[in-house]
């Protein structure tokens, strides 16, 4: 004869899947805002330099505006993008202050 678990144990099973599913969502985040910033910051200004540079932004070449200011721009931008994401995630899972 099995017994019901009781209600506690399964409010916690409940909150520690929650928990999974929201550090799970956490870490593809992270994945794919890294990715981003991996192709901007070394497939594109080590890389493709050549390729780039053929191309002109505000006088200078592409592949030298990625490696000194654009990998910057980029990196600040995902830092708001994660923000914002994990905004609406921590809203979302209830986790929020």
């Amino acid at each position: 004869m099995q017994h019901a678990a009781p209600s506690g144990d399964t409010a916690k099973a409940d909150n520690d899947a929650k928990m999974r599913r929201y550090w799970q969502r956490n870490l593809r985040y992270m994945v794919v805002l890294l990715g981003i910033w991996f192709v901007a910051g070394y497939v594109l200004s080590i890389f493709f330099v050549n390729q780039l540079n053929a191309i002109h932004l505000g006088g200078f070449p592409l592949g030298f505006w990625f490696a000194q200011q654009g990998s910057i721009y980029i990196f600040v931008l995902l830092i708001l993008a994660y923000f914002i994401l994990m905004d609406r995630l921590d809203k979302e899972f209830d986790v929020h202050e």
